[in-house]
């Protein structure tokens, strides 16, 4: 319904000239790509757009963390009644997804190719994506192989987190790292159905760092932003959440109920003039952890984030 856009825009601006300036109109759901961005085109200066995120850790029971971890945060995932029930959703929400929503967007890709290269990311979580080596992978050109990384991230199931720039003087990585958002479906991808095989499968480090990161970002702040840092020194943050030079969090993301921190990890500290610096772990516990270095809790950092201090 291209059509209801250049609609709303009339009634906005009537009501605009009679004095009201607060929003009217709430409008949910899925849309085509064009569609929205059709609608920035019409309702320029008119609208705002609000992403819902899936469950968050704030918003289920403190115990249930490896549950929402494992499950992932889609509702009928989470609340299923069983771990295999669970993982048959998402297994039928993949294949439904990539066969028939993606086409109905008016995106022409096979749904086979999106699958392996969805696969692909899954087992490189959280790392930095070569092109060209995925596209010989894929039997694709590169420009295609962009394409469809770009596809996953329009549709909200893919995020890039890209390498913090500021002017340090040091050889810096370019390359943006990429994570599937939703664990869930990562754990999917990977054929991962129960809590015991994401223990011993050799993403659960990077799953759980991905994990950690999409809780985070899905309450930053709207004056904050993201980033990593890493150098071909070897100096590496996971994750710094900034808001102006006098409020630069750096965070180290660690599975292990005893955290230790990497050399590399000062030394991004040291690099970006880091205020706080944090070790986010699975425990409850706050304590000291080497230099200036605070291990806290998943949602205690998103607490401190929230209230920007």
């Amino acid at each position: 319904m291209p059509e209801i856009f250049a609609t709303l825009r009339g009634v906005i601006d009537r009501r605009r000239k009679s004095g009201h300036r607060t929003g009217q109109f709430l409008i949910l759901g899925s849309a085509a790509l064009d569609l929205l961005r059709q609608s920035s085109e019409t309702l320029a200066g008119r609208i705002a757009y609000k992403e819902l995120t899936g469950l968050l850790i704030t918003e289920i029971d403190k115990d249930k963390l490896d549950q929402l971890w494992l499950r992932g945060g889609f509702p009928d995932s989470f609340l299923a009644n069983s771990d295999e029930d669970s993982f048959r959703w998402r297994e039928n929400f993949i294949s439904t997804y990539l066969e028939r929503d993606v086409p109905q967007l008016g995106v022409r890709i096979p749904a086979t190719s999106l699958r392996l290269l969805w696969t692909m990311l899954a087992h490189n979580q959280g790392g930095q994506i070569n092109i060209s080596q995925l596209a010989a992978n894929l039997g694709i050109t590169s420009p295609t192989a962009k394409k469809y990384v770009k596809l996953l991230e329009d549709l909200l199931l893919v995020r890039s987190l890209r390498p913090w720039a500021g002017n340090v003087g040091k050889r810096l990585v370019k390359a943006p790292k990429i994570y599937i958002r939703d664990s869930g479906l990562t754990h999917a991808l990977l054929d991962i159905d129960t809590f015991d095989k994401l223990l011993g499968h050799p993403v659960i480090g990077t799953s759980w760092e991905g994990f950690v990161i999409e809780n985070i970002l899905s309450i930053l702040p709207m004056a904050s932003s993201a980033w990593f840092y890493r150098t071909n020194a070897g100096a590496e943050i996971d994750l710094i959440i900034e808001n102006g030079p006098k409020n630069r969090i750096a965070i180290e993301i660690k599975r292990s109920l005893v955290p230790k921190v990497s050399k590399g990890f000062y030394l991004g500290c040291e690099d970006i003039k880091a205020t706080r610096r944090f070790v986010v772990y699975p425990g409850n516990e706050k304590f000291p952890i080497g230099d200036n270095t605070t291990a806290i809790s998943l949602l205690e950092i998103m607490d401190i984030i929230e209230r920007k201090n």
